[in-house]
């Protein structure tokens, strides 16, 4: 059976076979080879790692000493990042706790061995209780100086990364963090709970209904019928019915930023093509900050399998992918702000500033819309009554259990479509797929198809489209559906509780109403030879119509809409940036 943490670990570490403990492990690698602490049976070793003296000289020009005593806790959960911790001296140990207070320990960790997860690299705040069970000496290397020695020790920081990786699987696998409670099948459960998954962020779920913990519970916290979802934080703090911002920003995943700050570059969409611009941009020294307002993928990040991506052979899922990358953009230092809502674009001022949601301004010398496009919904009565309970336009592991032993219906012919078909064609009994074409093979590749053709429990109706939706007291009930046959139509009706519509999308590109970019009649960003008139003609193939602003990726008019083309053009801007910026600095 894959577990949460298996899946958690694909996703971000890119390892697909677990590597035994090697003759020389120490003690304390052999014994977490034994201990409950992690369900990564066979990486217990490369979590708890311990760093020889060798080892430790070279990366004490990274550190700085710093000394605690026994029943002193280096950090607390919800504390601003500490980095990495280092004991050189004495013993300490991870508390890890979650929103109902329950608290699991790990083991016992001495000279050598290090603390720290993933999340340090960003200074995001920490996610466990470090105790120190004796006097303890160390060197703390602050999230600064841990991204440098990541790069300046090659070999050492690729051991170091992959314990962080491990660390925050196993705390994604142990359930620490917020507990979510209430209805699995709700919206804003939904929403809550596939916000932290694709951010990778740990928590549990808990059904109202069927848990007796959480039945004693309420009773005892007596909510009323709108403060669900329940959220109970590690704090003691309770949130009632929050929205994705609420919750992020209450767990700290929001930055601050110094408004004195002028960043070389800020990228808009952590899409494939924008993922690629901050990790190329970032490795290169530039001063790079990233916005998206959901999560780290963008559309891409809802595909199930990709099979086509070069370096692939055996599929590679779309969160999968942007998690290796948004890791990629932590280890160089890339500002990361996800969910943040970038509300407008002023590139009249200098220099130019992007304005969020919440007000904030940011200032930079240049900018890459990779801002994607955004599901389109189709023209279908009364759907935003079924949207998130029955209707979604993703189908990730969590609409999938949904799904279990049900009757779906699909909607679409292309790619997306075809992923998703396949995907859920393994939870669910059976998979209606609805085209309004002749068949699939103007739109789809011909592998989805023959694996399509191949799957016994999928009905392909061609020619066919929904009408209506129908529903009961707990959501999706019935879809209609017209067929046309012989120049005339045919009706049916299917009993299903959920449908995935890739109808296609739209460019997301209102947010630049407020800056003279460029679009093409259907929203797309112009860029290079497309730009027509206009005070500025590009100078570079994937610059737009204003000086210093590009676009990349699904945004852009004319692009491939390919995740390794995206991928292509994250890649080739930078060099673009890298050139205006020094015209720009030439000029001044």
């Amino acid at each position: 059976m894959v577990t949460e943490a298996d899946y958690a670990y694909a996703a971000l570490s890119g390892e697909a076979d677990a590597t035994p403990a090697s003759p020389a492990a120490t003690k304390l690698e052999q014994d977490a080879l034994q201990a409950p602490f992690s369900v990564l049976e066979t990486r217990k070793h490369q979590i708890f790692i311990r760093l020889t003296d060798a080892e430790i000289e070279r990366i004490r020009r990274f550190g700085t000493p710093r000394r605690a005593k026994r029943g002193e806790y280096l950090c607390r959960i919800g504390d601003l990042a500490m980095g990495m911790f280092v004991i050189l001296q004495g013993h300490a140990e991870v508390h890890l706790r979650d929103g109902l207070g329950r608290e699991k320990i790990g083991p016992e960790q001495g000279p050598g061995n290090f603390f720290c997860e993933v999340g340090q690299l960003s200074g995001r705040p920490a996610l466990a209780d470090i105790l120190v069970t004796q006097d303890a000496e160390g060197l703390l290397i602050t999230p600064d100086n841990l991204r440098a020695l990541l790069t300046a020790e090659a070999e050492l920081g690729e051991r170091i990364m992959r314990a962080l990786i491990l660390r925050r699987v196993n705390l994604i696998e142990h359930g620490s963090g917020p507990v979510l409670l209430g209805c699995p099948t709700r919206p804003g459960l939904l929403q809550l709970q596939g916000f932290l998954r694709r951010n990778g962020y740990p928590h549990t779920v808990i059904d109202t209904k069927n848990d007796p913990e959480a039945i004693a519970l309420l009773e005892r916290l007596s909510p009323k019928k709108d403060d669900f979802p329940l959220v109970l934080c590690p704090d003691g703090s309770i949130l009632r019915a929050p929205n994705v911002g609420q919750l992020a920003s209450h767990l700290g995943l929001i930055p601050e930023f110094d408004p004195t700050h002028v960043y070389d570059v800020v990228v808009v969409g952590a899409g494939p093509a924008g993922l690629a611009a901050v990790v190329y941009a970032a490795s290169e020294g530039l001063s790079v900050a990233l916005f998206d307002s959901s999560a780290p993928g963008g559309q891409a990040g809802a595909s199930s399998r990709i099979e086509n991506y070069l370096g692939f052979p055996a599929g590679i899922s779309g969160q999968a992918l942007a998690a290796r990358a948004f890791v990629q953009a932590q280890k160089f230092g890339a500002h990361v702000a996800i969910p943040v809502e970038v509300k407008a674009l002023r590139c009249g001022e200098k220099p130019m500033q992007l304005e969020l949601k919440s007000g904030e301004r940011i200032a930079t010398k240049s900018v890459v819309i990779a801002s994607g496009a955004v599901y389109r919904h189709p023209a279908i009565e009364n759907i935003e009554r079924f949207e998130g309970a029955g209707v979604f336009y993703w189908a990730s592991p969590i609409e999938a259990k949904l799904c279990k032993n049900q009757e779906v219906v699909v909607v679409g012919g292309g790619n997306s479509a075809g992923q998703a078909v396949v995907f859920l064609a393994s939870h669910a009994s059976h998979v209606h797929l609805l085209v309004r074409a002749e068949g699939l093979e103007a739109s789809m590749s011909r592998y989805l198809i023959d694996r399509i053709r191949a799957l016994p429990n999928v009905t392909l109706h061609v020619r066919t489209q929904i009408t209506t939706l129908e529903g009961d007291e707990v959501g999706l009930a019935r879809v209609h559906t017209a067929t046309r046959e012989h120049g005339e139509t045919r009706r049916d009706a299917l009993a299903v509780r959920n449908v995935f519509l890739f109808v296609g999308a739209d460019p997301n590109s209102g947010w630049l109403n407020t800056c003279p970019v460029q679009l093409d009649n259907k929203g797309f960003v112009q860029t290079g030879n497309a730009v027509e008139g206009g005070e500025h003609t590009p100078n570079y193939p994937l610059e737009s119509s204003v000086p210093g602003v590009f676009a990349i990726g699904d945004v852009r008019g004319n692009s491939t809409k390919r995740v390794a083309a995206a991928v292509g053009e994250g890649a080739a801007v930078v060099a673009q940036v890298h050139a205006f910026l020094a015209m720009l600095e030439k000029a001044n």
